[in-house]
């Protein structure tokens, strides 16, 4: 008798450890046992278990007069490491500053994680109103420019996930609609950029344009984000040049070359 191959199994001591972890957030960075435990369903002993084994690790710091729990810098180290050793990191970074330079708004690199658009890469701008933005945040790719082109450029099933997921009102302006959203991929795809207008924050507009490998994949986004006040829709034109010129130069660096692709594809 044949034996079959069992599936890999994983421990759920590990499991829930990561989902402790994954559970803090920019908008809750501080955590308490209690509140660990109705959120993951975990028994209170167990979260305290596991807390403090991540806070032996430095994983996480336990704040002696609240008795919260804040992520640790064993976290901002390893993140440093991914974001070190991302080839499109560092390719991009010289380009996200002229970008700043030129258009005088503030600059991100976004990749898309899932179902969401992640910032991996920021470049502030000069001007003392700027949008509030994270490192690592996520966001719901059908309602930002940087998701959108990501989405744009992407396998459709994926596409197709993010609206069985709810496409969710943030804004009066978000998307809600699959047939609008899959109209402006559509769109995207002519024009070679992404506008959105206070699609998930209400006072913003943001302008992204794709980056390639020297496959010609699109693997990251980059971005333009400032006020509508100061990113009148007249500019826009003239800042979607400059966010795509960007774009060519970060995906030429990473190896792409326009002219084949257009030649033999």
């Amino acid at each position: 008798m044949v034996k079959k191959k069992s599936e890999p199994q994983t421990l759920s001591s590990v499991t829930n450890a990561l989902r402790i972890l994954k559970s803090f957030s920019t908008f809750e960075p501080t955590k308490r046992v209690t509140e660990l435990s109705d959120q993951l369903g975990l028994a209170k002993s167990t979260i305290s278990r596991l807390l403090a084994t991540l806070a032996k690790e430095g994983f996480v710091i336990k704040d002696t007069e609240t008795n919260g729990y804040q992520l640790g810098i064993s976290v901002l180290t390893l993140g440093g490491i991914v974001t070190n050793n991302l080839e499109i990191h560092k390719e991009a970074a010289p380009v996200l500053n002229n970008l700043v330079s030129d258009t005088g708004e503030t600059a991100h690199l976004a990749i898309i994680d899932r179902l969401d658009t992640v910032y991996i890469h920021k470049e502030e701008c000069n001007h003392p109103v700027r949008i509030l933005t994270h490192l690592g945040r996520r966001n719901p790719s059908y309602c930002t420019s940087s998701g959108k082109v990501l989405l744009a450029y992407n396998d459709n099933n994926i596409v197709e996930d993010v609206i069985r997921n709810g496409l969710v009102s943030h804004t009066p302006n978000s998307i809600t609609d699959p047939d609008v959203l899959r109209n402006e991929l559509k769109t995207i795809r002519k024009k070679g950029y992404s506008v959105s207008i206070e699609e998930l924050t209400e006072g913003t507009k943001s302008v992204a344009a794709p980056i390639r490998d020297y496959t010609g994949k699109v693997v990251s986004a980059i971005t333009v984000v400032g006020p509508i006040q100061r990113m009148k829709s007249s500019k826009i034109p003239e800042i979607a040049k400059k966010v795509m010129a960007a774009g060519i130069e970060a995906s030429e660096r990473l190896g792409y070359d326009e002219r084949y692709f257009k030649r033999f594809n």
